[in-house]
């Protein structure tokens, strides 16, 4: 069948009943009978343009009806079997193809020719090459048909993400992405920043805005071997091509090992089309050249902008609030609509306009750290605190830098002075028991921020830059919303640089030095706590803004932790406090104590006595390898 100069537009059965004539000719040919004249139609348009964008001769293009033809046409796969000679042989061969269509050559069916490099068809089992059915892929011969599909099996490995809608005017991000995928050559896009959100987003505003159906894939099912790495990326770029789409592949290289760094490389290099990697940072050792788009968070006067169009006329009545949120917490624009949208689904509440859209904004900003942190709920209150005055004040600096942030960062224009540095950093040092999480659970409440708790188990590794990874997951995470982080024990984590002896001691070094930069260039608090200071590292001291010393209670200081160790609704009975002051425990210790004698007074269904709390602390003691004589409790009962 050959293409017509005519400009006709013919239909898919306009174009199978012209293979049918030509395969009867070609069978009359095969008898000796008189040919069947056959009708010279421009292919159909879907055949045209995957003939145009795979490079297909009009041999291949007619092959490619043949094989489709005998899919959707019962009368072409019986003339297919006659040809053939065989009734079962329905499919037809490429020996066929090269007798009944004209212009045939033999390397239409080699490896490397469109056919078969695009997977547009594959020859099945047979007695030989020519011999053996040919079997067209099952989205190609959707779009023949006129409904295009997304291949299945990559329908099983992405989703396609929704379009945004049209504006006249693309965001700064956004433009450069979608002036690469309408390029000829299209560059691998690598758009990198802490939000995945944002990085979405601007694929999608570029997809849009170049009439692309984007996808979204995990770089995690990325195939372990190289030659399925090579077949998907050929899919992908098939499917790109065929529905005019994108791939956004969701990769952070600092999560995989070297092999799937270099399965990740040969992906990217082998896909030809519009790719975009997402990730926190730039991915290395990517040989196709690369455009990076970096997305950093809006800085606090842009959040402030965005807070005041996203609240319209409610703004004025926050009162200062939107400054606060400005500086605290670092949302996308599409976070600060969802947080203001919240605010106004409840006006019947008796909570406070600020309190509730504070509220809202740490329900958007919450971090995902379940993995490596614990988050607590703050309970403490300032007259649960047993500290001394100089401590408590320092407590109240720290809660007013973090509250005055805006101010004197973007209003009063101390953080053009100085990049680093703007976060709030404390050290709470002091033998355990005497208030140290306690103060942490106390800043967080009057802040109203969340409290993360980390686990050290989770985050120090001992194979080389695993604790690096978990700490940039951690301070990226936290990053958001200005989490408080709570680095209990921080001597484990933040000890002394040695002397370099051998690479165990030199990636140790690497890990405290990390630790240093990072921790000073969090934008929100961070509160380290040890009884161990002489054990930190002297540079790191130089870099913690606050330090809080918390000394072991005096007896003082005793007296009101035992007074404040009983709720108001427990049933006490003839407490000595003065005794029990005596008692030369710290606040923990004397929480525990308390909680112990409760539950000997619940199981005697009696009021907590003196003599529960002398069995409670006996215990204790016991516990602390500090035990006492009868003779030191005999004046408690």
């Amino acid at each position: 069948m050959s293409s017509s100069a005519s400009n006709t537009i013919v239909t898919l059965p306009a174009a199978i009943a012209a293979l049918r004539d030509a395969l009867r000719g070609h069978l009359a040919r095969t008898r000796g009978e008189a040919a069947v004249s056959a009708s010279a139609l421009t292919p159909p348009p879907t055949l045209e343009r995957v003939a145009t964008l795979f490079g297909l001769s009009p041999f291949e293009r007619d092959t490619l009806l043949l094989c489709a033809a005998a899919e959707l046409d019962g009368a072409v796969a019986a003339l297919i079997a006659e040809a053939q000679g065989d009734p079962a042989a329905r499919q037809p061969s490429f020996s066929l193809a090269l007798a009944a269509l004209a212009g045939a050559h033999w390397s239409a069916l080699t490896p490397a020719a469109p056919l078969r490099y695009w997977r547009l068809l594959e020859p099945g089992l047979g007695a030989g090459l020519a011999l053996s059915p040919l079997r067209l892929d099952e989205q190609i011969l959707h779009y023949l048909a006129g409904s295009p599909q997304p291949h299945p099996r990559l329908s099983t490995l992405a989703e396609p993400l929704p379009q945004v809608a049209a504006t006249s005017r693309l965001s700064a991000s956004a433009q450069p992405v979608a002036a690469a995928w309408s390029a000829q050559h299209t560059p691998l896009v690598q758009i990198t920043g802490t939000d995945h959100a944002s990085r979405r987003a601007v694929a999608a505003e570029a997809a849009t805005a170049t009439g692309r159906t984007l996808w979204w894939m995990s770089a995690a099912l990325l195939p372990d071997q190289p030659e399925a790495v090579t077949e998907l990326a050929r899919l992908w770029s098939r499917q790109l091509l065929l529905l005019d789409g994108a791939l956004l592949l969701e990769c952070d290289l600092r999560e995989q090992d070297s092999l799937s760094a270099a399965l990740l490389a040969r992906f990217s290099q082998q896909l030809s089309g519009p790719l975009a990697l997402s990730g926190d940072t730039a991915q290395p050792s990517l040989s196709r050249p690369s455009l990076q788009i970096e997305l950093r968070p809006p800085p606090a006067a842009e959040q402030h902008r965005l807070w005041v169009e996203a609240l319209g006329p409610t703004a004025s009545l926050l009162n200062g609030a939107v400054d606060q949120m400005a500086a605290q917490f670092h949302l996308n624009p599409a976070q600060i609509q969802a947080a203001s949208a919240d605010l106004n689904q409840d006006e019947t509440t008796d909570v406070p306009l600020p309190a509730r859209l504070w509220q809202a904004a740490r329900t958007q900003a919450r971090p995902h750290l379940d993995h490596l942190a614990q988050r607590i709920e703050p309970t403490m209150r300032w007259a649960d605190l047993a500290l001394p005055e100089d401590a408590c004040a320092t407590l109240g600096t720290i809660i007013a830098a973090v509250r005055g942030r805006f101010t004197v960062y973007t209003r009063w224009g101390f953080a053009h002075r100085s990049g680093r540095g703007l976060g709030v950093s404390a050290l709470f040092a002091g033998p355990s028991g005497t208030g140290k999480t306690s103060a942490a659970e106390l800043i967080a409440a009057e802040l109203g921020l969340d409290l993360y708790r980390i686990d050290l188990s989770q985050v120090v590794s001992k194979y080389v830059g695993e604790t690096e990874k978990h700490l940039r997951q951690l301070f990226a995470a936290a990053e958001t919303g200005g989490a408080i982080l709570l680095f209990d024990e921080a001597d484990a984590l933040f000890g002394k640089r040695s002397e370099v002896r051998d690479s165990h001691d030199r990636y140790a070094n690497l890990e405290v030095s990390y630790l240093l930069q990072r921790i000073e260039s969090y934008s929100g608090l961070a509160i380290l706590t040890t009884n161990m200071r002489q054990a930190l590292d002297s540079a790191f001291l130089r870099r913690i803004r606050f330090m809080v010393p918390f000394p072991f209670p005096g007896a003082a200081q005793r007296e009101q932790i035992w007074r404040r160790a009983f709720p108001p609704h427990a049933s006490i009975e003839g407490l000595d406090y003065l005794k029990l002051a005596r008692l030369n425990v710290a606040g923990g210790n004397i929480y525990g104590i308390a909680l112990n004698a409760a539950c000997l007074a619940a199981a005697e269904d009696c009021a907590i006595s003196m003599d529960h709390l002398r069995r409670a602390a006996r215990a204790e003691l016991a516990k602390l390898e500090k035990p006492l004589g009868e003779a030191e409790f005999a004046d408690w009962i």
